[in-house]
């Protein structure tokens, strides 16, 4: 089994020598756009290298599927089904806010075997917070246990909604509707969407995509945390979909209610 302090450190040290000293400080030839929209910079290319490289030295046998080398050859994703472990990158998630200047991006590393995500870490390169989950190990920040909130209210609750269940109607407006919560809080980072779940900050997390880099760590850590976490057709999350909506909620009760409001107009909102 692989110790999770040692990933913990591994993932902190690329984040030291390749990110934070690129922050507020890319020229501009460091940055691009992949397509409109979709940013990338050389602290992402350089983390995922380095990243990638250290992993796999401390997992012999393991490869890395990273989301600018399936960027650059989408062929990348079939390691997913190969029988080796996969270490699962997004070396810059927030890469929009990192590009320009502004705080809100993380480092997300999960551990897939056979399809399965075994373990996940989220980290946080400004605040060095590090969440982490290990399969039938629970999720640890800072040596204490994450359990998610639950029996909290809708109305009492706050979280990030992104895209639409709904075509019609953007997923914020939809919750926003008869103030179904109580408020939206997108950071533009997947990563910190669910550091703040497991801070005990917010309670859900909707997003219309479900590509592995950005949710793979993030749903294990909050199912291990005890949150209901699934597709919104309501089978369970797996690293193979990649654009099926998904939706992470405190417990059973506030999943069905928010997955209610999610298919709703939004006509009065």
């Amino acid at each position: 089994m692989i110790d999770p302090e040692a990933i913990t450190a591994l993932i902190g040290e690329t984040a030291n020598a390749v990110i934070l000293p690129r922050f507020r400080a890319l020229a501009p030839d460091q940055i691009r756009e992949k397509k409109p929209g979709d940013w990338v910079t050389i602290a992402d290319t350089e983390s995922e290298e380095m990243l990638g490289r250290l992993l796999m030295r401390a997992l012999p046998g393991s490869t890395v599927c990273g989301e600018e080398a399936v960027a650059g050859n989408p062929a990348v994703l079939s390691v997913l089904s190969g029988p080796a472990p996969v270490w699962v990158i997004d070396p810059v998630d927030g890469t929009t806010n990192f590009a320009h200047g502004r705080v809100g991006f993380t480092v997300i590393v999960a551990l897939v075997e056979n399809g399965i995500t075994q373990a996940g870490w989220i980290h946080d390169p400004l605040s060095g917070a590090t969440v982490h989950a290990m399969r039938g190990y629970g999720s640890w920040i800072d040596g204490r246990r994450v359990t998610v909130q639950n029996g909290v209210p809708l109305s009492d609750q706050t979280g990030s909604a992104y895209g639409r269940l709904n075509p019609e109607v953007a997923a914020c407006k939809a919750l926003k509707a008869g103030r179904t919560v109580r408020t939206i809080r997108n950071t533009g980072c997947g990563g910190l969407d669910y550091l703040l779940m497991a801070q005990g900050e917010t309670h859900f997390k909707f997003t219309s995509m479900s590509l592995p880099w950005d949710h793979a760590a993030g749903v294990l850590i909050m199912s291990e945390a005890g949150a209901v976490a699934r597709f919104a057709d309501g089978t369970p999350y797996d690293v193979y979909h990649l654009t099926s909506p998904l939706l992470v909620a405190g417990d059973e009760e506030s999943w069905r209610g928010l997955h209610r409001a999610l298919r709703e107009d939004g006509a009065s909102a």
